[in-house]
C-alpha cells in the first residue's frame, strides 16, 4: 500500500509538472565541504559548473586554496524540459594545464516542490568510484512560468545576445581606434631562483603578461634558473577592463609547456607617472621576477601631469630647495636632484600614415625611468601639454626625448629623437629642439618644444661622479656584423703582433745584439734583485684586493633596488590552443630557433674577440 501511495504521488507530481512548458530554476550556491585535494600543496582551487545535457548554463568563481569554499552566489537557469537532470560538476583550477575533476552530482528537478525553496546536499562522486569527495550545499526553487513569460524570456535573451555582440564590436572598434586611458610600460629584467622543470635540473623559462585583453609573451632563455631577459614592451589600459596585471612563468618544451609560477599586480595601487622597480615573488615560493613598471600616457584634464591645470607651488619648491640643500648633503646619497620636464608640443613631424598624418606620442627616458604622453591622433603638430618629474641619481645622466607614431598593430614607428644632458639644461627656458635620427647623427623632420627645471645638491653630485654609473637595463640589442668581426680580428692580430715584438725585444737583450741594450737590461736586473723583498708581492696583492673591495662596496651603496609589495588577485583562464596546431607551430619555431642559436654563437665569438682585443690594448697602453 505504501509503495502504491508513492507511485501515485509521483504520477501526480509528473502530471502537475507537465501542465507547464517552461520553468525558472533559482539556485543559491552556498558552499562546499570536505572537498578532495588536487594540488601538491595539500589544497585545491575549486569552482562549479552547472550543465543541462552538453550546454553549460553557469560557472562559479574560483576559490583559491580552500577545501571548504564559500561561494554564496545566486543565479537562474531556464528549464524547458523539467525531466532532464541538472548536472553539477566540481573542478580544481590549474594554471597552464587542464583542470582536475573533483566529483559530480545531479539535481532531479522532478523531485522539487514548485515555488518552494528546497535545501539540497549534493554528495560529489566519480563514475565507478565510491570514494568520498565531499559535498556541496545549495538551495533550489523551481518556479513555473507561462507561455507568455517564456516568449518574453526568449526575446530578452535574444536582445542580450545582440547587446553582447554589440559590445564585442564596440570593443573591437575601440581597439581599432586605440582609445585607451593609459599605457603600462614594462621592462622585464630578470628572474631569480625559478623552479627546475627539466631532468637536468634546469628550465627554459619565459613569461606571459596579461592585462585585460592585452597580452605579451617574452622570449625563452635556455637552461637557466636565473634568466635575464631585458625586454621592454607596453600594454594599454582601458577603463572598462581589469586593472590587474597577471604574470605567468612557463618552461618551454617541444610538446607542451610546463607551468612554473604566477603572480599578480594591482595597477590601481601603483603611483602613476613614476617608474617603479618591482621584485615580485611568485606563488608557492617558485622564485622571483624583477621588472620596471611605469603607468604613463594618461589622459584627461583631471590628471596631475596636465599643463593646463598646473600651477607652480611656492611652498613645494621651497621644500625641494631645502631637501637638496647643503645641510642634507649626506642624507640619501642616491637621490641627488629633482628634474621637471614640460612637454608642450611638436611641429612639422614626419607623416607616417597613408593619409599624410601621424598619431604621435612622446617618450621621455632618464636611464631606467620611462614616462610617456598620451597619443594625439591624425596630426603633424601635436599638443601634449604634459608635466613630468624625475628623481635624478647621476648629474651626468642624459634625458632622451623620443617621438613615435602609434599604429594599429601596437608597433610604434620612430619619428625623431633628441638627447639633452642634464649639465647642459637651461632652467626655466622654453626651447625648440630639432629632432634627429636614431643614432643622433643626422636630422629628422620636425621639432619639439620643451621646458626643463632642475634642482640638485652639488656635494651629492660630486660624490656620485666618482662612483660607477647606474646600470641601464635596456641597451640596443647587439647584432652580428661581418665588418665588426673583421675589425675585432684585426685588433687581436695587432695585439698578438705586439706581444711577439715584445718577446723578440726581450730575447735581443740576452743575445748582445746591442751592447747598450744588454747592459741596460743587466743593470735593471741587478737593481730588482738587490731591492726586491718577498713580502712586497703579498702586499701588492693585498692593495689590489682592497681596491676591488672598495669599488664593490661603492657599487652596492649606490645601486638602486627598491622592492614593492603588491596585492595578488585572482587569475582568469587562458584560452588553450589545439595540440595539433601547437605542435605544427613548434616545428616552425624550431627552424627559427636554430638560426637564432647560430646567430647567438657568432655574436658570442664577436664579443669574445672584442673583449680579448680590449684587454690586450689596455695592457699595451
Amino acid at each position: 500500500m505504501q509503495k502504491h501511495g508513492q507511485d501515485t504521488s509521483i504520477r501526480q507530481r509528473r502530471h502537475e509538472l507537465m501542465q507547464h512548458s517552461f520553468f525558472h530554476l533559482d539556485v543559491w550556491l552556498k558552499e562546499g565541504k570536505d572537498l578532495v585535494v588536487r594540488d601538491s600543496s595539500g589544497t585545491s582551487d575549486p569552482y562549479v559548473k552547472f550543465k543541462i545535457g552538453n550546454k553549460q548554463y553557469y560557472k562559479s568563481r574560483t576559490v583559491y586554496k580552500n577545501l571548504n569554499p564559500k561561494w554564496d552566489e545566486k543565479f537562474t537557469i531556464p528549464i524547458e524540459d523539467v525531466f532532464k537532470p541538472v548536472s553539477v560538476k566540481c573542478y580544481d583550477y590549474d594554471r597552464g594545464v587542464s583542470d582536475d575533476r573533483m566529483g559530480a552530482a545531479e539535481i532531479d528537478l522532478s523531485m522539487l516542490n514548485l515555488n518552494s525553496p528546497t535545501e539540497l546536499k549534493l554528495e560529489l562522486k566519480e563514475k565507478k568510484d565510491d570514494e568520498y569527495m565531499g559535498y556541496i550545499l545549495l538551495q533550489c526553487t523551481l518556479v513555473p512560468k507561462s507561455g507568455e513569460e517564456k516568449e518574453q524570456f526568449q526575446q530578452s535573451r535574444t536582445t542580450t545576445i545582440r547587446k553582447s555582440a554589440g559590445s564585442l564590436e564596440s570593443q573591437a572598434r575601440k581597439l581599432k581606434m586605440q582609445i585607451w586611458s593609459g599605457i603600462v610600460n614594462i621592462v622585464l629584467v630578470e628572474g631569480q631562483n625559478l623552479m627546475a622543470m627539466d631532468d637536468n635540473g634546469l628550465s627554459d623559462p619565459y613569461v606571459k603578461f596579461r592585462l585585460g585583453q592585452e597580452k605579451y609573451k617574452s622570449k625563452h632563455k635556455y637552461k637557466t634558473l636565473n634568466p635575464r631577459w631585458l625586454e621592454q614592451f607596453s600594454l594599454r589600459i582601458f577603463d572598462d577592463q581589469s586593472q590587474t596585471l597577471e604574470i605567468s612563468v612557463y618552461d618551454h618544451d617541444l610538446r607542451s609547456d610546463d607551468f612554473m609560477g604566477r603572480a599578480t599586480i594591482d595597477l590601481s595601487e601603483i603611483e602613476k607617472e613614476r617608474t617603479h622597480t618591482i621584485v615580485k615573488d611568485l606563488e608557492d615560493g617558485a622564485g622571483t621576477i624583477k621588472l620596471l613598471l611605469t603607468i604613463s600616457g594618461t589622459q584627461g584634464a583631471e590628471t596631475i601631469t596636465d599643463l593646463v591645470n598646473y600651477t607652480t607651488n611656492t611652498k613645494e619648491r621651497d621644500d625641494l630647495y631645502r631637501s637638496y640643500g647643503i645641510i642634507n648633503s649626506f642624507k640619501n646619497l642616491k637621490d641627488i636632484g629633482w628634474l621637471q620636464v614640460k612637454v608642450i608640443r611638436a611641429q612639422g613631424l614626419l607623416a607616417a600614415d597613408i593619409g599624410g598624418k601621424s598619431d604621435p606620442f612622446c617618450v621621455l627616458e632618464l636611464v631606467n625611468a620611462r614616462l610617456q604622453t598620451q597619443t594625439e591622433y591624425k596630426t603633424l603638430n601635436p599638443e601634449w601639454n604634459k608635466v613630468f618629474t624625475f628623481n635624478v641619481k647621476d648629474i651626468h645622466s642624459v634625458l632622451e626625448v623620443t617621438v613615435f607614431d602609434e599604429d594599429r598593430d601596437k608597433k610604434a614607428e620612430f619619428l625623431g629623437k633628441v638627447a639633452i644632458p642634464i649639465l647642459l639644461m637651461k632652467r626655466g627656458l622654453r626651447r625648440w629642439y630639432a629632432l634627429k635620427d636614431k643614432k643622433l647623427l643626422g636630422r629628422s623632420k620636425g621639432a619639439i618644444l620643451v621646458e626643463m627645471d632642475f634642482i640638485y645638491n652639488p656635494v651629492k653630485a660630486a660624490i656620485r661622479t666618482v662612483n660607477p654609473r647606474e646600470e641601464k637595463y635596456m641597451q640596443p640589442d647587439p647584432k652580428f656584423k661581418i665588418s665588426l668581426m673583421k675589425r675585432n680580428i684585426n685588433r687581436v692580430t695587432q695585439i698578438i703582433s705586439s706581444i711577439m715584438e715584445v718577446g723578440k725585444f726581450l730575447q735581443s737583450c740576452f743575445e748582445w745584439e746591442s751592447k747598450a741594450r744588454s747592459i741596460t737590461a743587466f743593470t735593471v736586473f741587478l737593481i730588482i734583485t738587490w731591492f726586491f723583498e718577498p713580502y712586497m708581492l703579498p702586499v701588492t696583492l693585498l692593495l689590489l684586493f682592497l681596491k676591488n673591495y672598495l669599488i664593490k662596496s661603492a657599487k652596492e651603496a649606490f645601486s638602486v633596488e627598491s622592492k614593492e609589495e603588491v596585492v595578488s588577485v585572482d587569475e582568469e583562464e587562458d584560452d588553450e590552443d589545439d595540440d595539433a596546431a601547437k605542435q605544427k607551430k613548434d616545428e616552425k619555431k624550431s627552424v627559427r630557433e636554430k638560426f637564432q642559436a647560430a646567430q647567438e654563437v657568432c655574436l658570442q665569438v664577436q664579443q669574445g674577440m672584442d673583449m680579448v682585443a680590449s684587454l690586450g690594448e689596455r695592457i699595451k697602453k
